[in-house]
Order: C-alpha cells, then sequence, then structure tokens
C-alpha cells in the first residue's frame, strides 16, 4: 500500500499533498513550562519535607505523603518532557487546501486533525534555528478564563519553504475569492 492509498479516503476530490514532514524531535523548553516546573518542584519538595516529618512521629502516616511527591513529580516530568513527546509522536502534512497534524500517542490513540486554510487564515511564522508556522487557533478554557492556543507545524527545518506554500494557497484561495 503506498502513501498516497492512505490518503483517498481522507483527502477531498483533486486535493493534492504539497508538503509532509515531521516536527524536530529534540529536547525543548519553552518559558511557560519553567513555570510548571518550579511550581512542581516547590509542590513534591514540601510533601518531600511533610513525609520526613511525619515519618520521625513513627508509624506509616507519612505514606500519605507519596500521592501528593507524585504529582508534583508528575507535573515536573510533564512540564519538561510533554511537548518533546509529543512531537516525537507526531506528522505533518499540507495539502493544497488543508494542513494535517497526525498524532500517535501510546495509551491515547492516534488522532488526525485538519485545518483549512483560506484567504482569511492567519499565517505566522516563528523563525530561528527550528522554524514554526502556525496557522490556527484553538480557545482552551481554563480554571477561571479562557485562552487561545496556536496551532501549528512546529520546529521544523524547512519552515520558511512551508510558510511560503501556505502564502501560495492564500495567494490563489483570494484571487478565486474576487474573481469569483
Amino acid at each position: 500500500m503506498s502513501d498516497l492509498d492512505q490518503w483517498a479516503d481522507i483527502l477531498d476530490p483533486n486535493e493534492k499533498i504539497l508538503w509532509q514532514g515531521r516536527p524536530d524531535g529534540g529536547f525543548a523548553l519553552k518559558v511557560s513550562n519553567i513555570f510548571s516546573t518550579i511550581f512542581g518542584l516547590v509542590f513534591a519538595g514540601f510533601a518531600l519535607f511533610w513525609m520526613t516529618m511525619a515519618s520521625q512521629a513513627g508509624g506509616k502516616f507519612w505514606m500519605f505523603g507519596i500521592l501528593h511527591f507524585s504529582v508534583g513529580f508528575g507535573l515536573v516530568l510533564h512540564a519538561l518532557f510533554w511537548s518533546t513527546f509529543k512531537r516525537r509522536n507526531s506528522w505533518y502534512t499540507l495539502t493544497d487546501r488543508r494542513a494535517f497534524i497526525a498524532v500517535n500517542i501510546p495509551l491515547r490513540g492516534k488522532s488526525l486533525k485538519s485545518y483549512p486554510i483560506t484567504a482569511s487564515s492567519s499565517l505566522e511564522l516563528i523563525d530561528g534555528a527550528l522554524t514554526s508556522v502556525n496557522f490556527a487557533e484553538e480557545i482552551k478554557r481554563g480554571k477561571n478564563k479562557s485562552y487561545t492556543v496556536p496551532i501549528g507545524f512546529e520546529r521544523l527545518t524547512d519552515g520558511r519553504e512551508v510558510y511560503r506554500l501556505m502564502r501560495k494557497i492564500q495567494t490563489k484561495a483570494q484571487a478565486k475569492g474576487t474573481s469569483a
């Protein structure tokens, strides 16, 4: 079975794949993760302190702190390694109409999301040694308010070329819109 056969039921008629790639799987730390890491360290550190003090009293009461220590340690691991793990299990595809992000996380399973690239799509090029291209946004709800998360192809070696292809798709969409 060829790669194109796998796309037969997903792509629209006459839709063509322009580019496929994967994000760089190297470790990267974002500023927002630093705060989560510090919070997790403080949480785990306090739980460890509490367990030490409780163990001096004798008995097994100190074991109640294991849950809290585990939560704090889990927060640290998530903040430091989750985005790297997710990128290592992600694949990107750009067609002449849409951007696809496929993710295959063990125990969670496979997911495929598509995002149309239209004349009104907001494209953002984040240039650097590894380039990212954002093309959509998702609104997530927090405890007290909603916040916006950018969606895109992260940490690409050929990100400028992908951005150029997306701009070309937008230009064609604008031409269709004005000629209709």
